[in-house]
């Protein structure tokens, strides 16, 4: 009758266990339950990955892209960080993180994960710069060759 004494202490512990998970879940269920984000749809006509497939992986993507530019000095533009802030900066403020409402900082304040992202990247698309208008060039000074012109093999420009 031992046995079942403590197989009846083990039930309970159990319950016990099972019941204090359950309380502990509907507190952050409630505070979680907050409003989602909405988002400002992209720019483009689609995203480069299935929507599903971005919200869990995104991060995986844009540290594998990180690793292959800067370890391994490939440069490819599919999942660049460049690109998703192009798409996604917001109209209103122009970024992706620069208020609780735009892209990124939306879902990173729903989810409670810190953005270090802009610790070393801007939050806002770049503008190209201007054309070499503004430069003085070498053709301009009557010299015949162009500072700026892409140079071949052998020194020659194109």
């Amino acid at each position: 009758m031992n046995g079942m004494a403590s197989l009846g202490k083990w039930l309970k512990l159990a319950l016990l266990a099972g019941a204090a998970a359950l309380t502990a879940v509907a507190p952050y269920q409630a505070t979680a339950g907050s409003a989602k984000p909405m988002l400002e749809r992209g720019k483009g006509e689609q995203c480069v990955e299935d929507t599903q497939f971005m919200r869990r992986n995104h991060m995986d993507l844009l540290k594998h892209h990180r690793d292959d530019t800067m370890r391994k000095g490939i440069r490819t533009t599919k999942h660049s960080l460049k690109g998703c802030i192009e798409c996604h900066a917001s109209t209103k403020t122009g970024s992706v993180a620069a208020g609780k409402d735009d892209f990124c900082a939306s879902c990173h304040i729903y989810t409670a994960v810190k953005l270090d992202c802009w610790d070393c990247h801007a939050t806002k698309p770049m503008k190209k710069p201007a054309a070499a208008a503004n430069i003085p060039s070498a053709v301009s000074a009557g010299t015949g060759s162009n500072p700026l012109a892409p140079v071949q093999a052998g020194g020659k420009t194109q």
